[in-house]
């Protein structure tokens, strides 16, 4: 298995149909594969080696998906960087795995200087953009134009691909390391999983995450064509939408509740939409409900899983979404491991739970990661006997689908009862003037922990602490009802939109230690 197999698949069978497409540049599988093949011998020039680390920080566009091939071509790893992170914090990501080359688009042009003086590792910067080059930097263009062809370097099976670093919801991030098998896999065995579509694939989520670059996994396995844009932006992906027609997208949650929630929603024509695919962080039932009714065209199938397996073990597929006299109870779950992946739930000691206990979920099977980089202890604690922990709290039920209750350490323990803060977040979401929710256990003296709202409310809504309190009691357990709230204009969010519930909790806790059980 190798990851530009798709490449001469696509060279072979369809040369001269279209592969990609972003704003005025379109690639057809012919051109995409001589610029791939140009690049490589470009990177090589620069000293580039088997295995070396390439880096990229810019918005998604044709030259990414160049980037992730014509690296690969090169016989090198990734490392796409993550463009919220601050100049330090991509220094060390360079810096941790020692990526000596990297390319850059005009957004991040600027930020240069800040990444020379901070990293140790960085030797080369290439300029990908339109605009002025900055000083000592190559041109992405030239490297392509200026060399010939070269063959493919054939890296494959356990021949690492990417290091992929986490979005950081628990502080520093680490690189998760994936090889040529594990990804390549994991794009066929999702796409397993789906109905059958072909017109094409929408990305707008960041192509640093690993959701974006499965996704354009799975759109290059199955050849299908990829309309790119260039960050979320809702009237961006819907001009996208309306005009290339694809048939298949994913966003996470948070940016489907922007898509739907957008007052221009209705002046485009989204009815090519056949399919929806969503995941990388929780949804909540109201908001699952709204896209299903606001998008009747596509089939909706959740993916669970997380960068260090691939990223996927589960699938919630079109079926359970439909209606049915299960149907609601369905749509809070993760869905069934997919066909690669082995899953179980264990208990604290390891061992497996019977079906309906909650313990943790975790996952065997060619996706689970290799590491994290230069962290062999912190591997070691997340992969032990060739099962992934994933530190997700979860049941699975008779039939074998999979149900996530809460991030272990985000479950709250609160005057003995344990509490998932999951169960409250989709109570309060239920609230018409709620646009986002977090719960988190802060320190109480006479509970240990108390439940914690973090409210963020729509313009020009009120809504008190009664209210909140009053509208969760009849829905949930008077001891899982939040016993204080507080108002924020915005909840920290990772680019992947994932929450970062370890920067609510930090003030409350600074001076306490809090224990996990």
């Amino acid at each position: 298995m190798y990851l530009t197999q798709a490449l001469h698949k696509g060279l072979i069978e369809q040369p001269d149909a279209l592969a990609a497409v972003c704003g005025d540049e379109q690639r057809s599988h012919a051109e995409l594969v001589d610029r791939v093949a140009r690049l490589a011998g470009g990177l090589q020039s620069l000293g580039v080696a088997p295995g070396d680390r390439v880096a990229m920080m810019a918005l998604n566009s044709i030259r990414y998906v160049e980037f992730f091939y014509g690296s690969w071509w090169a016989g090198a790893v990734v490392n796409p960087v993550n463009i919220r992170w601050s100049p330090r914090e991509v220094a060390y990501s360079l810096d941790d795995c020692d990526t000596r080359v990297l390319i850059v688009d005009d957004v991040f042009s600027k930020a240069v200087p800040a990444l020379r003086e901070h990293s140790r590792s960085l030797q080369t910067v290439i300029f990908c953009g339109r605009g002025e080059c900055p000083e000592g930097a190559l041109r992405f263009e030239d490297l392509v134009s200026g060399h010939a062809p070269v063959p493919d370097a054939g890296r494959n099976g356990s021949d690492l691909a990417a290091v992929m670093y986490t979005g950081g919801t628990t502080g520093q991030p680490k690189g998760v390391m994936l090889g040529h098998q594990q990804l390549y896999l994991n794009a066929l065995s999702n796409v397993s999983t789906l109905p059958r579509t072909q017109a094409g694939s929408v990305i707008a989520a960041p192509m640093f995450h690993v959701g974006a670059a499965g996704q354009l996994l799975m759109a290059r396995a199955r050849l299908m064509p990829t309309v790119i844009v260039p960050m979320f932006d809702e009237v961006a992906l819907m001009t996208a939408i309306q005009t290339h027609r694809p048939d298949e997208g994913f966003l996470v949650p948070v940016m489907l509740k922007r898509l739907v929630d957008h007052p221009r929603f209705a002046e485009f024509d989204l009815s090519s939409l056949k399919l929806m695919l969503y995941g990388a962080s929780p949804i909540d039932a109201t908001l699952l409900d709204q896209a299903m009714r606001t998008l009747p065209s596509a089939d909706f199938v959740q993916f669970y899983g997380m960068t260090e397996l691939s990223p996927t073990i589960c699938a919630l597929p079109a079926d359970a979404h439909r209606p049915g006299p299960d149907r609601e109870r369905l749509l809070r779950a993760a869905g069934r491991p997919v066909p690669l992946a082995e899953v179980r739930i264990v208990d604290p000691q390891g061992r497996e739970c019977p079906r309906g206990q909650v313990g943790e979920i975790v996952a065997r099977g060619p996706n689970v990661m290799q590491g994290y980089w230069n962290k062999p202890e912190e591997t070691a604690a997340a992969i032990k006997d060739g099962w992934m922990h994933t530190g997700d709290g979860g049941y699975m039920d008779p039939q074998g689908m999979v149900f996530v209750v809460d991030r272990v350490k985000d479950m709250i323990v609160s005057g003995g009862e344990n509490v998932y803060s999951a169960e409250v977040e989709n109570a309060i979401l239920q609230l018409p003037q709620v646009a986002g929710c977090a719960v988190i256990g802060v320190p109480d003296d006479a509970l240990g922990e108390r439940v914690h709202a973090v409210v963020v409310l729509k313009p020009g809504t009120a809504l008190d602490e009664d209210a909140i309190r009053a509208h969760c009691r009849d829905r949930i357990a008077g001891y899982k009802c939040p016993r204080s709230v507080e108002y924020r204009d915005e909840l920290p969010l990772t680019a992947a939109g994932k929450l970062q519930k370890y920067l609510l909790r930090e003030p409350h806790w600074a001076s306490r230690t809090r224990q996990v059980n």
